[in-house]
């Protein structure tokens, strides 16, 4: 009987793939036997992060900037000439903007925000949706965040982006209801990362570190999480495992949302 989570030969794009999310999710699906395209627009990190995969993952590494909608259609084409088809998109390049109240916050940063995080999102969408359309088959993976499920305060901006990705998400899954594509989302909560970091710093000012208890207090697992966990459950919306899986939010947050 055939190991339905493992991802043999299916080709997998994932962006801002330089980041902890997403070097742990490149590593585990070269793991589970998928062949790699990498893309972010940090051409060193974006080098360093798939140096160690597999060769059997014989992976690509893309620079691109997914706001650019030309740049986002050449990794497409990028992966597509190289292997030929796209079986697994992981849509997760984003970023956390300023950790500021709304009357403080700059336009232009708001701007910039939206454009990583939504516009990057939806175009990644519009041109990895035909190739999967095409061949009728095929898994998109968004990241959004529990800030997407809830409000939080200073980073309104950033729950504002991933709210909208959850309702691209919905919105595409309906539009490929009759269709083998499926789409979904994952929900980080607060994870052991360089952006979480900065999140805290920002809500902290001059105030020195928050120490982890401070952070894990409302948090029922009673600790952080780790990118190998998120990456888990991208892996599985990756694989036949999640056949009948579209439209769905996974949070992955320890029981924050549940709290």
């Amino acid at each position: 009987m055939p190991d339905r989570i493992r991802l043999d030969g299916k080709v997998a794009v994932v962006t801002g793939a330089a980041g902890v999310i997403g070097t742990a999710t490149i590593r585990l699906l070269a793991e589970r036997g998928a062949r790699i395209v990498a893309v972010d627009r940090r051409e060193a990190d974006l080098r360093s992060a798939v140096r160690d995969l597999p060769a059997s993952a014989e992976p690509l590494a893309v620079t691109a900037d997914v706001t650019q909608e030309d740049e986002v259609a050449d990794y497409v084409r990028a992966a597509t000439d190289k292997f030929g088809t796209i079986d697994v998109f992981h849509n997760n390049a984003g970023i956390e903007g300023e950790i500021k109240s709304i009357p403080d916050y700059p336009l232009e940063t708001f701007r910039k925000v939206l454009d990583v995080n939504v516009v990057g999102v939806f175009l990644g969408m519009k041109h990895v949706l035909p190739v999967m359309l095409k061949q009728n088959r095929g898994s998109i993976i968004n990241t959004a965040s529990i800030a997407g499920l809830m409000g939080s305060p200073q980073i309104a901006v950033y729950s504002a982006s991933k709210h909208a990705v959850i309702g691209l998400t919905k919105s595409a899954a309906w539009e490929c209801a009759n269709t083998a594509v499926r789409i979904n989302c994952v929900c980080p909560g607060l994870i052991d990362s360089r952006m979480l970091s900065t999140i805290i710093a920002g809500r902290n000012p001059g105030g020195g570190p928050v120490p982890n208890d401070r952070l894990v207090e409302r948090i029922p697992a009673r600790r952080l999480g780790h990118a190998s966990e998120v990456a888990s459950v991208v892996a599985f919306l990756a694989s036949d495992e999640a056949s009948y899986v579209s439209g769905s939010a996974y949070t992955v947050d320890g029981g924050r949302t549940a709290a």
